[in-house]
């Protein structure tokens, strides 16, 4: 007897939409099938959040199919059966044969899979921004009478706009960092070491909060004196002392959805330079909040924050932002000078104002939000001060 699947993050109706537009998409680019090859995606039009990228696999999507077909390697497709809404017939496991061949992978099962109902003559689309050279070349030599289109980020721009029960669990995930970062205030103390603070930070985050769950651990970052110029330390097996700065980056997570927070700590009173920095930051973040509305470009964003942060002394020479959701990073549109991506409802980013200005100074703050019909909604309530912590 078959195992029942578990609860699932959205109803079945939701999929289908997505895959609705989707296929509008294809329909538009006269595309027949579809390989989806980017985990985010996959999860997107299918519910899955195994972590079985490393190995080739596939979502196909067909115009003439309702659900989508599945190929994983073998031993991943009962992941696929608990988490994917769709028909159990539809999730392919491809044998082990095709792992560490020097010749065949798990592209060849998908190839085979096309030529067998009928594409071998159509017009493919097919996701290439994460493939190798030599995938995609199997796919044109294989597939030699199909015409092979590109499709990279076709679903990454749809999923750009949230529905609201993206937006709800968007916020759930915002709980969660709120939660972990009230407790990195709480265990963050002189003498304790960096380690033993992460661990309770990222307890929080699996734990959850409001009866909810983290359901996995996105990029976590600790940047603790005398590394606190650095955007991308995990933790070290370091303690923190009085005078250390501590600058946070993490992010709950719900379903794959992501809601990142940036915030700084001192242990005892921060420098004069570093407090001049925070103000600048946050009347920089209360601009370019401010500039958000329907309509408005990522640039006007941008500026917005450049202009005010310039004000207070200080520059900052990377973006301020980036489209967030599923797996962090939507890799669509920018808060920075030049984007020209103009903002709807329901668009999410990460106004990630991380300032890394010299091997001596650096400072995060953050806020995830989205769009709204007249403004912006920030999911976190953290306050956005720099956190003093005196023992």
């Amino acid at each position: 007897m078959s195992m029942p699947k578990g609860p699932q993050p959205f109803p079945r109706n939701e999929y289908l939409r997505r895959l609705s537009a989707v296929k509008a998409e294809m329909e538009r680019r006269e595309i027949d099938v579809l390989v989806v090859t980017t985990s985010a995606n996959i999860t997107y039009l299918s519910g899955y959040t195994s972590k079985s990228g490393y190995v080739p696999q596939g979502l196909i999507v067909s115009l003439k199919n309702e659900e989508p077909t599945f190929f994983t390697r073998r031993q991943d497709a009962p992941a696929a059966l608990h988490q994917m809404f769709i028909e159990r017939t539809r999730v392919n496991g491809y044998p082990e044969a095709l792992i560490a061949n020097p010749d065949m992978d798990g592209f060849d099962a998908v190839i085979d899979f096309l030529r067998d109902n009928g594409f071998a003559r159509r017009q493919i689309g097919l996701e290439m921004n994460f493939l190798t050279h030599r995938s995609i070349e199997k796919f044109k030599t294989r597939m030699s009478d199909a015409t092979i289109v590109d499709f990279t980020n076709g679903v990454t721009w749809i999923r750009g706009i949230k529905s609201d029960l993206e937006i709800a669990v968007m916020r759930e995930a915002a709980a969660i960092s709120d939660a972990a970062m009230l407790r990195a205030r709480d265990v963050i103390r002189p003498g304790v070491r960096e380690a033993d603070a992460a661990s309770e930070i990222i307890a929080t985050l699996v734990r959850g909060t409001n009866g909810r769950a983290g359901t996995d651990l996105a990029s976590f970052y600790v940047c603790a004196s005398p590394r606190s110029a650095t955007p991308h330390i995990r933790w070290s097996e370091d303690v923190f002392r009085n005078g250390s700065q501590i600058n946070l980056e993490f992010g709950g997570v719900r379903h794959g959805y992501v809601s990142p927070l940036m915030r700084t700590l001192t242990i005892g009173k921060p420098s004069e330079r570093l407090r001049r920095l925070h103000e600048g930051e946050v009347a920089g973040m209360e601009a370019a909040l401010a500039a958000i509305k329907p309509g408005a470009t990522c640039s006007e964003v941008a500026e917005a924050f450049y202009s005010t942060l310039r004000k207070h002394g200080f520059e900052k020479d990377s973006r301020c932002g980036y489209a967030v959701g599923i797996e962090w990073t939507e890799p669509t549109a920018s808060l920075k000078l030049g984007d020209s991506t103009v903002l709807r409802p329901n668009m999410t980013f990460h106004l990630m104002l991380g300032n890394w200005i010299d091997e001596d100074l650096g400072y995060v703050i953050s806020e995830t939000f989205r769009v709204t019909e007249t403004g912006a909604e920030t999911f976190s309530r953290i306050p956005r001060d720099l956190f003093e912590i005196y023992v």
